[in-house]
């Protein structure tokens, strides 16, 4: 009800806007943008053609424009970097944290790059340089090296002296972090908690040392497993000697879950996560044309397997109107399969161990579903076409279909990772030729070896 209730939302000021936009009346176009949050700001832009977006973009206040950069895909950002000055550049992006800054530096023209380094502190320039030393795709290119740390032989009093000195505290920070004198992380203390306590009690005594800390080179997918599975607000990074580097907050994580699932359901479209909304068509079309290439390849591959059978289907003309139904229950039955498998995969859930298991389970739900559904088939064609042998042909193949297709479900998604290839992108091409071949091959065959007598 609330994705449906923000849906809505969204569409009503799309249509707003592009009303607005062409009645040309910018003042309402204005206030409605600076009445939305960053992201909203973001998905609102992605939504809008690029004549129209470019509009928009220059009627964003201009301190926004940072944080709204960060809530668009590369892309529209490429774009809307393209469509700015040296100059708003620099403003945009220079009070920006240095883990959002990190986000957007690789997006940046050179020069821009050089005025927003020129404009840092030599702290936060070196942590900037640490955090683009690492990988893309890790913890420590999305933690925040602003962090704040505590030592554990001090008392309450003295931490919420230094906290009131300080002045201000990092964006979605619910724990201090408790660091030995060589900056080794230890443990963590609430700040709950730290505002409850006498001012006498000692650190040490309030550490919780049962979080454990994140390497700093792990997997990106693997920090967003690591949140969801100990629902963390934020959790500290550090290096191969446990030193402290950073934190990764919950926002960062959103995003990366954000992207997989953008990515997962891309891929298995054979469409580019590249891509947006309103691509140029040249490059849309370059995207689409290899994956669709390889979907005439396979169907080649599948006409073939009915090219074999044409004296069949000379003789027996109803089988040409039955046989996409076969297939096509293959491909559906086969589809769930495979996003389940896809699914467990990424979530660590599926290994040798139960692989066998795995296949027996779903190779025993396709004979359970094949029969059922093969029976009501079969009664549809015994009143349409009145020829009882027909119906217990296609009876038979749905049931070797469904089993074919669930058992390829299972495999494909596998085989692919043991050669290092994304099950989500590769794995609905291959479970569609196999369903598409042995559905032809198991009805055609069947009518071959029974009705042609």
């Amino acid at each position: 009800m609330v994705d449906a209730t923000r849906h809505e939302r969204t569409a009503q000021q799309l249509r707003m806007l592009s009303q607005s936009l062409d009645s040309g009346r910018l003042g309402p176009v204005r206030r409605l943008v600076n009445s939305l949050s960053a992201a909203e700001i973001g998905n609102l832009l992605e939504s809008l053609p690029p004549a129209k977006r470019d509009v928009v973009w220059g009627l964003v206040d201009p301190e926004d424009d940072g944080e709204v950069l960060l809530h668009v895909d590369d892309e529209v950002r490429e774009g809307l970097i393209a469509a700015m000055d040296p100059d708003e550049l620099v403003a945009a992006v220079e009070d920006l944290d240095i883990d959002d800054l990190a986000e957007l530096m690789e997006d940046l023209p050179d020069t821009v790059i050089d005025e927003v380094l020129k404009s840092m502190d030599r702290e936060n320039r070196e942590r900037l340089e640490q955090v683009l030393s690492y990988p893309e795709d890790s913890a420590g290119r999305l933690m925040n090296p602003d962090v704040v740390t505590v030592r554990a032989d001090v008392t309450v009093d003295v931490v919420l002296r230094y906290l009131r000195l300080r002045g201000e505290l990092p964006e979605n920070t619910d724990h201090l972090y408790v660091v030995s004198r060589r900056h080794q992380y230890l443990g963590r203390i609430a700040l709950a908690q730290l505002v409850t306590q006498e001012p006498s009690t000692p650190i040490n005594t309030l550490m919780d040392d049962s979080q454990p800390a994140i390497p700093v080179d792990t997997p990106s997918d693997e920090v967003a497993r690591q949140f969801s599975d100990h629902d963390w607000i934020s959790a500290p990074v550090v290096d191969e000697n446990n030193v402290l580097l950073g934190r990764i907050t919950i926002d960062d994580v959103v995003d990366i879950i954000r992207e997989q699932a953008d990515y997962q359901v891309l891929s298995a479209a054979g469409v580019s996560e590249d891509e947006s909304l309103f691509s140029p068509v040249l490059r849309a079309f370059k995207g689409r044309f290899t994956w669709l290439s390889i979907n005439l390849c396979t169907a080649f591959l599948a006409a073939s397997v009915v090219g074999r059978f044409e004296a069949t289907l000379a003789e027996i003309v109803a089988l040409a109107v039955l046989m996409p139904i076969v297939a096509g229950m293959g491909g559906n039955a086969g589809t769930q399969v495979l996003a389940l498998m896809v699914r467990g995969i990424a979530l660590g859930q599926v290994s040798s161990a139960n692989l066998r298991t795995l296949i027996w389970k779903e190779i025993r739900i396709a004979i359970m579903n094949g029969v059922l559904l093969g029976t009501l088939v079969a009664i549809v064609t015994y009143l349409w076409f009145g020829k009882p042998g027909i119906s217990l042909v296609i009876f038979s193949a749905m049931v070797i279909n469904l089993s074919c297709a669930a058992t390829a479900g299972v495999l494909v998604p596998m085989a692919l990772r043991r050669f290092n290839i994304d099950p989500a992108v590769g794995g609905a091409v291959i479970l569609t030729t196999v369903t598409d071949v042995m559905g032809f091959f198991a009805f055609l065959g069947l009518a071959t070896l029974f009705l042609l007598q």
